[in-house]
């Protein structure tokens, strides 16, 4: 497959100024009650880059009503790839593991999904799944709108995280990677990845802001992870 060396069109950025008001009125929204696919497993959401836990407030709820046990990180704003966040996240996912008695679901909006991807090669004894929405885990990283920022705030380049784990590789676990055609931020070939390093690829054409705040995608998401889980029971 073709890698993409460039940021996706500037036409596709600037729609996604419309998306924004939804990642701010997410503590305001209610989710919508469905099955439940949770069956009171822990699960994570990481927030991407320069956003927290309010971000993911609608999707944490949604994940909630459907029977998870669902929580933010807890590490305040994500500015980039941190190892004593990754170490306390990693804590955090074995405590609950513990606690509940049931394995994990991480799951990772943008820069948050690299992240998972890095976690779940540490902790896989731990996960069920690992879904990453709008990630940029494959080909080059410098094919998005972000990089620039991300190494203006950051002591590190964006070729050189302060990690040894290969972000590309898939981990021993399920591997959802949730990608847009239509992405304004990340090149839509970076977020899918190739056959080999994800389990499934799920085309969700949304605005990469949309992608964690619109129900229609939530539903979609969620949705796959009921069919990886009975995938993974039958087989």
């Amino acid at each position: 497959m073709m890698m993409s060396n460039a940021p996706p069109p500037l036409r596709n950025t600037l729609r996604e100024g419309l998306s924004l008001p939804r990642v701010l009125l997410n503590p305001l929204r209610l989710p919508r009650k469905g099955a439940d696919i949770g069956k009171g497993r822990p699960a994570i959401v990481i927030p991407g880059l320069m956003t927290g836990d309010v971000s993911t407030t609608l999707l944490r709820r949604t994940l909630n009503a459907r029977g998870f046990a669902a929580e933010g990180w807890g590490q305040g704003l994500n500015i980039g790839a941190d190892a004593a966040k990754l170490e306390a996240v990693q804590a955090r996912i074995e405590q609950l593991v513990r606690d509940s008695g049931k394995n994990a679901v991480l799951i990772g909006w943008s820069l948050g999904g690299l992240y998972a991807r890095v976690l779940a090669h540490r902790v896989p004894h731990a996960l069920d799944m690992v879904v990453t929405v709008a990630s940029p885990f494959s080909g080059d990283r410098h094919a998005n709108r972000a990089w620039k920022l991300y190494e203006a705030i950051n002591d590190h380049s964006v070729d050189n995280p302060p990690f040894a784990e290969q972000m590309a590789q898939k981990p021993p676990v399920p591997t959802i990677a949730v990608w847009s055609a239509v992405d304004g931020v990340i090149a839509p070939e970076c977020t899918r990845g190739s056959d080999e390093e994800s389990d499934y690829r799920l085309q969700v054409d949304a605005p990469h802001f949309k992608l964690g705040t619109s129900r229609a995608s939530m539903e979609t998401i969620l949705a796959k992870i009921a069919e990886v889980d009975a995938e993974q029971a039958s087989g």
